[in-house]
């Protein structure tokens, strides 16, 4: 990403090097940093209206967000319309492979985990705080997606329908697509249960080069290991593993798969986990924590 993770207090937006050099394009991804919100950390950017934040503090944040948005993209060298005026286009995330075209606003909600248009005035936004936010870019058809990929959406193929939603309504040919993977939670810090890894060996030839294990080390057991005797053979009580996702790895394998060339992925580093300072996360915080946005519109 091209925007590095700066201090607490200066309204951060990353952005993705090769979506950065499309000029009709608009796209980033946010931080926690520099918003109004105090429910988590004081001067936090919280875009997602959750029960421990005032609908007022996000809506404020939001339109702090999308100035910076506006900001960024001048500064890139674009002076069309003012994204302001351009109405934020959300869903009621499940966690699904569920994923809606959209041309104007919707009367109602719209429940699912992908959104996609060739529509030029909409901000499709994805809403996330471990999972990941990808998007999706056809230059030759003008047209852009945006995913939530949590486990459960990655193995239900969402980022893999997204492109194939997008040849079906656009024409997009996987090879001219680009894809910005966002920050989230990864392989270093993801652990998941066996049944996580059942479920993706079931669905995808290559499933078990997603995870890694570790075993879980004991310096008790190191050090009287006869106090842990057991009658099961070889005699000693083993310690669980610990089994570990690469939820990044997982969405570019799916993206490659359908077409897409490795070279026109881009992931980006930052753990949620790791850096929950600078990023909310669902899992460091256990659960009591705001959301992250990521966005992509075209300019009319």
């Amino acid at each position: 990403m091209t925007t590095r993770i700066v201090g607490k207090k200066k309204l951060n937006i990353l952005r993705a090097q090769h979506l950065s050099q499309i000029s009709w394009l608009v796209h980033g991804f946010s931080t926690r940093s520099g918003g109004f919100s105090r429910a988590y950390g004081k001067g936090d950017l919280n875009l997602g209206f959750t029960k421990d934040d005032s609908s007022a503090t996000v809506e404020r944040n939001r339109a702090a967000f999308l100035q910076e948005l506006i900001a960024v993209t001048r500064r890139r060298g674009s002076s069309k319309t003012a994204t302001s005026q351009w109405p934020l286009m959300t869903l009621r995330q499940i966690h699904s492979d569920v994923i809606h075209r959209v041309v104007s606003p919707p009367n109602a909600p719209l429940f699912g985990d992908g959104l996609i248009t060739a529509s030029p005035g909409l901000l499709l936004a994805i809403q996330t705080a471990d999972c990941l936010p990808v998007i999706l870019v056809d230059p030759r058809h003008r047209a852009v997606g945006v995913f939530h990929a949590g486990w459960r959406g990655t193995v239900k193929r969402i980022v893999e329908k997204g492109v194939g939603e997008m040849y079906r309504h656009f024409g997009t040919r996987p090879r001219d697509l680009k894809a910005a993977i966002g920050p989230g939670i990864q392989g270093c810090c993801y652990e998941v249960g066996e049944e996580v890894r059942t479920q993706f060996e079931s669905q995808f030839a290559y499933g078990a080069s997603l995870f890694r294990e570790i075993k879980e080390s004991d310096p008790v057991r190191e050090k009287y290991p006869l106090l842990f005797l057991t009658a099961r053979a070889p005699g000693h009580s083993e310690l669980p593993k610990k089994i570990f996702l690469d939820l990044v790895e997982a969405n570019r394998r799916q993206l490659i798969a359908t077409g897409v060339p490795r070279t026109n992925i881009e992931a980006s580093p930052h753990c949620t986990n790791c850096h929950a300072e600078f990023l909310f996360s669902y899992r460091a915080e256990k659960g009591k924590t705001g959301r992250m946005m990521g966005v992509a519109g075209i300019w009319g």
